[in-house]
């Protein structure tokens, strides 16, 4: 079964289409690439998937179900998560009370009030474990604001992590980052288990051609090509407006 299924999506604003009759399907386990140039509609995408903006038509399939009404949080029960392309912190709270929090949001009874000791402690665990996972432990009591960038970016991988998610939106995940820094959050996508599907929006074409199974090529609003690696850099259209040509 496809993880996602988009048909004909589009949105507009205003007299603006944005995005425009797109259609392509992802299979579960897939690490599929979204390029283009700014201001082809590549965010405008994951907004419409993770449902923070409503389609002005067409539909979207999570695992063979409806989504294209559902919720932001309603689509993050079903096992969809994002990262934007600005970190998401909470600034002044630690990275671990970040954790929790995000841990907590994917927990039955989240948030409740009545919330046993015990869970809490589960909770702790959790956090912990994730953090040492990926090598973070040291900045685990300090502010998210007083961590370098870079370590903000993984931080938010984390988070996105953490729900455990079937389907992962990553827009731009290197955005702003050191060689060495891209090198680190590079290795920690790739290490992702395979059977987590993974949509990227990213602009370091080496990285992004390196992470991709299957490649799909937006240019104002339209999908104008498809498919693996070598069939992208050999697209005379994709090479003219985006890739570069000699």
């Amino acid at each position: 079964m496809s993880a996602l299924v988009i048909e004909g999506l589009s949105r507009n604003f205003g007299g603006l289409r944005a995005l425009s009759n797109v259609s392509f399907s992802v299979e579960a386990g897939e690490r599929r690439l979204i390029i283009g140039p700014n201001g082809a509609g590549k965010t405008t995408l994951f907004n419409l998937l993770s449902g923070v903006f409503k389609a002005s038509s067409g539909r979207i399939s999570l695992f063979g179900r409806d989504v294209t009404g559902l919720s932001m949080h309603e689509r993050a029960r079903m096992g969809l998560a994002r990262t934007f392309q600005i970190t998401n912190l909470f600034p002044r709270l630690s990275v671990m009370d970040n954790l929790l929090i995000a841990l907590q949001a994917g927990a039955p009874g989240a948030f409740s009030l009545t919330r046993r000791m015990r869970d809490q402690t589960v909770l702790h665990a959790q956090a912990d474990a994730l953090l040492n996972q990926w090598g973070l432990a040291s900045i685990a009591m300090r502010a998210a604001r007083e961590i370098s960038y870079g370590e903000q970016r993984q931080v938010d991988l984390i988070l996105a992590m953490a729900m455990q998610p079937r389907v992962l939106l990553l827009d731009e995940p290197m955005a702003g980052l050191s060689a060495a820094e891209v090198v680190r959050v590079t290795g920690m996508i790739r290490s992702l288990p395979r059977e987590m599907t993974i949509l990227l929006i990213e602009h370091d074409m080496d990285v992004a051609f390196e992470l991709a199974d299957r490649i799909a090529v937006l240019h104002q609003g339209c999908l104008i090509a498809e498919g693996d690696g070598p069939t992208i850099r050999a697209h005379p259209q994709v090479s003219e407006i985006y890739l570069g040509v000699e």
